[in-house]
C-alpha cells in the first residue's frame, strides 16, 4: 500500500493510502491505531480543519470534496475540474482548491468553498495559458494534454496571510485574501535544455514564518529562495536528481531547547531524497535517502522527527536530534540518542565534551544499593555527576574512585593485586598448548588420527623450510625430497576433514566405524581398543599374564593364591588396592593344553611371593631335592646299595625307562 499523504498534529497522525483507498488514524500517546476506513476513490490530499481528527477535508481523485468525522463521511460535494492541491484559509473559513484546465475566459481557477456559508464563492482566476495558443479557451474546460493548471498554493498564516499560487507556466501569483485581488506576479528564471529555453512548472511553495521570505520548487528539481521585496532570487539550490520538488519546509522551532541548532534550516524533498540545507548559503547539512520513492514529508513541529508517506507498506520515520528533541509520544528516543552520540561538538552528546568513545570509560553504572554502600546516595538529583538510567545511575568515574577510596582505603591496593594476578594467569595460559579439538559427530578417533598426521607433515615441512633458509614460496620444490622426510605411511589427502565429499563420513551415524567388530580387529591387529593390558603392573604380574591357563581347579587355586598374595588389611595403600582390582578384572585368553601325566591336584604358583612363602613353610631336608635359600639349590649324594625291585603281583615286571623323557612326564613341568 502506497501512502500518498500524511499529516500530523500534536498527538494525532492521519495517513491515507491506495489499494484499497483507505484512511488510518493513529493516536500517538498510545502508539495505537484509532480507526481505519475505506473510501470510494483515491485520496489525493487532505487537511485537518480542527485541532484533532474530528474534522478533516479530503480531495478525492474523482473530483469530490469529502468532509469526514470520527463517525465517517459527513458530506461530499463535487468540483467542476480536477483538483491539484488543497488549502484552508482560516481567516476567511474558505477551502481553496487549485485545479487543472482553464475556464471559458482561458484562465486557470482556484475554487473557493466557503465553509461558513456552505457554498462556492467566485474563484481566483490565475493566468496559466490555454490548450491552444491560437484559440484560447477552446475545449479547455476539463483540460487536455498541454492544458495549463494551478499546481500548488501556500498561505502565510502566521504573518500577513498572503496567498501564493504556482502555475504550469513557471510563475507565482500572489493574492490578497481580504480584497480578493491579485497583489503581484513573479516569474521564475527559465531553465536551459537541449531543446531550447523552456519554462519549468512550479510544483511547491512555502512561506517563512516572518512572511518576507518564501521558497519555490520547480519540476526540474530546482529550489529558489526569494525575498518578497525583490524579484531576484536570493539563492538557487539544485536537488540533484531532476525530479519535481514535492515538499518545502522551513525548519524553525517555536521553542528554545538544548538540542535545537541556533540557525534555521530548509527541507526540500523529491521522490528520491530529502535534503536539509542552510538558507543563507545553501550549504548541505544532512540528507536522507529512503529505499522507496517518497510521496510526502511531514515535520513534527518543535521536534526532530520526520514522517514520510512513501510507496511502500510501512511508513517511515526519521529522528534527527540536532533539529529538536523527540516528541512526547516517543520521549524514549532521547535516552537512546544520548548513548549513541560520540561527537564532542554535539551539544546533545552524552559525553559532555569528552573524546569520542569515552562514554563508558568515564562513567560507571551503579545501582541504588551500590550507591548506599559508597555513601553517595544523597547526591541523587543534586549533581550532574549522577545520571539516572533504567534501574540505576551512571556515576562519574572520578567520583566513583574518590568514594571507593574513602569507604575502603585498601581499594587501590586490592585492585593492583587483582590486576597483577590476572596478568600472571593470562601469561600462564599462553604457555599451555593443548591439542586441537576435532568438532565431528562420528569417527572422532579417525579424525584425530588424520589431524595428528597433518600436523606432523606440517612440522616436517616447516623444518625443511627453515633448514633451507627461506619462505615456503621461495623454496625450490623441484628438488627430490629427502629420505627422512618421506612418511612411511601413505600421506593423507590435505583438507580431508573439510572436504565436502567426505563430510558424511564424520557426520552421518551410518558411516560410523565399529572398532569392536571382528572385521576392524582383523584389519587393525595392533590397535588396542579395549585397553587389554592394565597400566602400572610389575614384571612378575606381566609374566603371570603371559602364562597359559590351567584347568578349572588350577584357576581356583591361582585365584586363591593371588588373593593371599595381595594385601587385604585395612592399612593397605590405595595403589595396592588398585593393583588388586586390576588383577581381578584381567581375563587371560583361554588356550588349549593337554597333559596326560599332570596330577589333578598340582597347581602352578602365580606370583613370586606365594612361591617364597611355600618354600619357607617346608622343613629343610638333606635329600637329593632339598631346597635351601630361595633362588638356590643344594644337591648331595648319599651312597646306598642298589636293590632289585620285585613285583608284588604275578604279572610281568614293568621296567620304567628313565633314560628317555616324555612330554607328559616332563620333570621341569613338575618343578
Amino acid at each position: 500500500m502506497s501512502l500518498p499523504e500524511s499529516h500530523h498534529r500534536d498527538d494525532i497522525l492521519i495517513v491515507t493510502g491506495t489499494y484499497k483507498p483507505q484512511i488510518h488514524v493513529h493516536y500517538l500517546p498510545h502508539l495505537s491505531l484509532s480507526f481505519a476506513r475505506h473510501t470510494d476513490a483515491l485520496n489525493q490530499t487532505f487537511l485537518l480543519l480542527s485541532s484533532d481528527y474530528s474534522k478533516s477535508l479530503h480531495l478525492q481523485s474523482d473530483r469530490f470534496l469529502e468532509f469526514h468525522t470520527p463517525q465517517g463521511c459527513h458530506y461530499s460535494t463535487r468540483i467542476p475540474r480536477y483538483g491539484r492541491d488543497l488549502l484552508f484559509d482560516r481567516r476567511a473559513a474558505e477551502a481553496l482548491v487549485p485545479s487543472a484546465g482553464v475556464s471559458a475566459d482561458g484562465l486557470g481557477e482556484v475554487f473557493r468553498l466557503n465553509l461558513e456559508l456552505g457554498r462556492f464563492m467566485k474563484a481566483y482566476e490565475v493566468d496559466v495559458g490555454g490548450d491552444d495558443l491560437n484559440s484560447v479557451g477552446a475545449g479547455s474546460l476539463q483540460g487536455g494534454i498541454n492544458a495549463g493548471s494551478v499546481n500548488t498554493g501556500a498561505i502565510a498564516e502566521e504573518s500577513h496571510n498572503l496567498l501564493g499560487f504556482g502555475t504550469s507556466l513557471g510563475t507565482v501569483e500572489f493574492w490578497d485574501s481580504r480584497s480578493k485581488n491579485r497583489a503581484g506576479v513573479l516569474a521564475l528564471p527559465q531553465s536551459h535544455s537541449f531543446g531550447g529555453d523552456t519554462r519549468a512548472e512550479v510544483t511547491s511553495l512555502q512561506f517563512q514564518r516572518s512572511g518576507l521570505t518564501f521558497a519555490s520548487g520547480t519540476s526540474d528539481g530546482l529550489v529558489y529562495l526569494y525575498d518578497l521585496r525583490s524579484p531576484v532570487p536570493l539563492l538557487k539550490k539544485d536537488q540533484g536528481y531532476g525530479f519535481p520538488i514535492k515538499n518545502l519546509i522551513f525548519l524553525e522551532s517555536s521553542t528554545s531547547t538544548r538540542q535545537q541548532t541556533s540557525e534555521s534550516k530548509i527541507l526540500s524533498a523529491d521522490k528520491r531524497i530529502i535534503k536539509i540545507w542552510d538558507p543563507l548559503d545553501g550549504t548541505p547539512w544532512t540528507s536522507v535517502e529512503p529505499a522507496v520513492d517518497l510521496s510526502h514529508v511531514e515535520w513534527c513541529r518543535n521536534s526532530g522527527m520526520l514522517l514520510t508517506a512513501n510507496e511502500g507498506r510501512q511508513q517511515h520515520s526519521f529522528f534527527i536530534p540536532q533539529l529538536g528533541p523527540a516528541p512526547k509520544w516517543c520521549a524514549f528516543l532521547d535516552n537512546l540518542v544520548e548513548e549513541m552520540a560520540e561527537d564532542p561538538s554535539d551539544p546533545s552528546s552524552f559525553t559532555g565534551g569528552q573524546k569520542a568513545g569515552d562514554v563508558y570509560d568515564n562513567y560507571k553504572f551503579l545501582t541504588q544499593p551500590q550507591l548506599r554502600q559508597l555513601n553517595i546516595d544523597h547526591l541523587v538529583g543534586q549533581t550532574g555527576l549522577l545520571r539516572p538510567y533504567m534501574h540505576g545511575f551512571f556515576v562519574s568515574q572520578r567520583l566513583y574512585e574518590e568514594a571507593s577510596l574513602i569507604s575502603n582505603p585498601q581499594f587501590f591496593q586490592e585492585q593492583k593485586q587483582k590486576s597483577v594476578k590476572e596478568k600472571i594467569d593470562k601469561e600462564r595460559e599462553s604457555r599451555i598448548r593443548g591439542k586441537k579439538k576435532v568438532a565431528v559427530k562420528v569417527n572422532r578417533r579417525l579424525a584425530e588420527k588424520m589431524l595428528e598426521r597433518e600436523e606432523k607433515n606440517d612440522r616436517r615441512k616447516a623444518k625443511r623450510v627453515l633448514a633451507k633458509g627461506g619462505d615456503d614460496d621461495i623454496v625450490n620444490v623441484a628438488k627430490p625430497p629427502l629420505a627422512e622426510d618421506v612418511d612411511e605411511e601413505k600421506p593423507t589427502r590435505p583438507g580431508l576433514l573439510t572436504d565436502p565429499r567426505f563430510a558424511r563420513l564424520f557426520e552421518d551415524e551410518a558411516f560410523e566405524i565399529d572398532e569392536r567388530s571382528h572385521e576392524f580387529k582383523a584389519l587393525n591387529a595392533s590397535t588396542n581398543v579395549d585397553g587389554q593390558f592394565p597400566k602400572g603392573l610389575t614384571a612378575a604380574e606381566e609374566e603371570d599374564l603371559d602364562q597359559p591357563p590351567a584347568s578349572s581347579s588350577d584357576d581356583e587355586s591361582d585365584k586363591n593364591d593371588a588373593e593371599e598374595s595381595l594385601p587385604t588389611t585395612q592399612n593397605a595403600t590405595a595403589s595396592q588396592k588398585q593393583r588388586q582390582r586390576q588383577l581381578q578384572s584381567v581375563r587371560v585368553p583361554q588356550m588349549v593344553a593337554s597333559s596326560s601325566n599332570r596330577k589333578p591336584g598340582r597347581t602352578i604358583d602365580k606370583s613370586f611371593g606365594s612361591r617364597a612363602a611355600k618354600l619357607k613353610a617346608k622343613p629343610r631336608s638333606m635329600g637329593i631335592r632339598s631346597r635351601g635359600v630361595v633362588g638356590e639349590r643344594e644337591i648331595t649324594f648319599v651312597p646306598a646299595k642298589k636293590e632289585k625291585k620285585t613285583n608284588r603281583f604275578d604279572g610281568p615286571v614293568r621296567v620304567e625307562k628313565r633314560d628317555r623323557r616324555s612330554a607328559s612326564g616332563n620333570t621341569f613341568r613338575r618343578m
